[in-house]
């Protein structure tokens, strides 16, 4: 998919929405279709938690918007680990109904909240490809919903003043501009795919991806560190 190189410039309230529904569509079905004991194998992404975790995680982050329900400290891991032991008992289908639900109806909520819980739409779409990593599933980090995760990734970094970076990657025609435009710090240079890109800005392993990454050391990118 093509996208134009200023599209991340300006805010699209519809993005993270958008991004949620594509991800809900593949990966529900995939969650639907596996065995019990497959949800607890460990997500190597997120050390000490399983696939179930994860999903208990993101099913209870994206209720949370929902529900508007933003107590203090309430993404902390202190917080996350209370929201899974909330869930232990539940059966497996029962927190994949949650998820599901939660990516329907927080685009809406995220949409009007004018920026400030993008970020949410993208933990979630990342953590979506932990999931499919654990499972040996290939792409974990591709996908349809790729394109629109690189956007908002863009745009996030971007709001954020986070260190500027030109990227050209394999699997996009047009470069793309992450993080401050002000030009007070020459830009960052990378070069390889786009999931590559996400495993840098998301803190996941890029231990068997071929890249160029010069002008800022890889810890500097991840955003959810």
């Amino acid at each position: 998919m093509t996208t134009p190189a200023d599209v991340q410039e300006v805010r699209d309230p519809e993005l993270p929405g958008r991004l949620l529904t594509i991800e809900r569509d593949a990966l529900v079905p995939l969650l639907r279709g596996r065995a019990d004991a497959e949800f607890a194998l460990p997500a190597a992404a997120c050390p000490g938690w399983t696939v179930r975790d994860v999903l208990a995680h993101c099913s209870a982050a994206l209720m949370r918007v929902v529900e508007n329900r933003f107590e203090k400290g309430v993404f902390s891991p202190e917080a996350n680990d209370r929201d899974i032991a909330e869930r232990a008992d539940w059966t497996n289908a029962r927190v994949v109904d949650e998820l599901e639900r939660g990516m329907t109806e927080a685009g809406p909520v995220i949409a009007e909240a004018g920026g400030a819980l993008d970020v949410i739409a993208l933990g979630e779409w990342v953590h979506a490809g932990d999931v499919r990593e654990a499972f040996g599933e290939p792409g974990a980090y591709a996908g349809a919903g790729l394109p629109y995760a690189l956007d908002l990734l863009a745009w996030i970094t971007r709001e954020r003043g986070h260190v500027p970076l030109h990227a050209d990657l394999d699997d996009r025609d047009e470069p793309l501009r992450l993080g401050d435009g002000s030009g007070a710090r020459p830009p960052a240079r990378f070069i390889g795919a786009g999931p590559t890109l996400v495993r840098l800005y998301s803190g996941r392993s890029t231990a068997s991806a071929e890249y160029e990454l010069a002008g800022v050391e890889a810890g500097e990118l991840n955003i959810f560190g």
